[in-house]
């Protein structure tokens, strides 16, 4: 199978290249390498077996050959402004990169035939819903520029495949992390803060809860949306299991051997109370079937992080 992942060389999607080069897949990255050093790091121990295209997906023509040469079966489209926080701070940029990027691709699926999407959603788009586990027909209210982009591409690929007959799967992931996580997220932050024994903002009163998502299970949900013949879907990714922030903390502290020099912040703008996913309909029309729990995907983390150039290992 010929796949394109867009934003291939981020945390996500290098794991996603990595996965289809082990099945052997054809695969194509394009990639902006806004951090180079890090994206690269990323890529390294594949980038002499995929198809590599440096390119903004707002510029269609920056990347209209690879699909010329490719005809690809399948796009995994990852690529985007992420965060919640900076979105307040730069909304048009997200509307730039997240809606009008993601038409942009979908354009070229279009045109090019490419019968196989899958979009990288959020859980974000529940916004503050305190009905929990969330569940795929609640109706979505975003509070913040991100979760709105992020429903507003789900709305896009909607319209795709109901006028152009693509076959669309929206994945809302919950909290993902995992080796190459980005630093900016809260376990790299709270790991790294405490390994280096430096501050650790806390946001709110530490009660807030998520549901984290290995990677590893991500991985599983996104490789059965690209095999399964489903027409459209949208489909929650999450462990169905929340952790309070004082306990991911306490976990952190745990594998590192340090104790957390915890600073105490207000609530931020945009955040939610917490993020909970009925998984049911994945489980039903995917097989997913998450193995990883927070303990061990903490262990892996926190090892991997040590590992690191340049980390504290005491």
């Amino acid at each position: 199978m010929k796949v394109l992942v867009t934003g291939g060389a981020g945390f996500i999607g290098s794991h996603v290249v990595e996965a289809l080069l082990s099945r052997h897949d054809v695969v194509t990255v394009v990639d902006d390498f806004f951090d180079p050093a890090l994206k690269k790091r990323n890529i390294s121990a594949v980038a002499d077996r995929v198809h590599i295209v440096q390119a903004d997906i707002r510029e269609p023509a920056s990347f209209r050959a690879c699909f010329e040469e490719s005809r690809f079966d399948a796009v995994v489209h990852l690529a985007a402004q992420a965060g919640v926080r900076p979105s307040i701070l730069r909304p048009l940029l997200y509307t730039d990169v997240n809606v009008v990027g993601t038409q942009r691709v979908l354009e070229l699926c279009r045109e090019f035939k490419v019968n196989k999407f899958v979009f990288a959603s959020s859980s974000s788009v529940y916004g503050s819903s305190r009905i929990v586990p969330f569940r795929e027909d609640f109706a979505p209210l975003p509070i913040s520029p991100y979760a709105a982009t992020k429903l507003a591409g789900e709305g896009l690929c909607h319209v795709y495949h109901h006028l152009f007959g693509m076959d669309i799967i929206c994945l809302r992931f919950f909290t993902v992390y995992g080796p190459r996580q980005r630093p900016d997220l809260a376990i790299h932050k709270f790991t790294k803060a405490i390994l280096h024994d430096q501050p650790l903002e806390v946001y709110g009163d530490g009660t807030s809860r998520r549901d984290y998502t290995h990677i590893d299970d991500i991985l599983q949900g996104i490789l059965a949306s690209i095999d399964r013949k489903i027409a459209f879907e949208i489909i929650n990714l999450g462990e169905s299991r929340t952790v309070e922030l004082q306990e991911l903390v306490g976990l952190i502290e745990r594998e590192a051997g340090k104790k957390a020099q915890i600073v105490r912040r207000p609530d931020q703008p945009g955040d939610v109370p917490i993020t909970y996913a009925d998984i049911s309909k994945a489980r039903r029309l995917l097989g997913y079937n998450p193995q990883v729990s927070i303990e061990s995907g903490i262990r892996q983390f926190v090892e991997w992080f040590r590992n690191q150039p340049g980390t504290v290992t005491g």
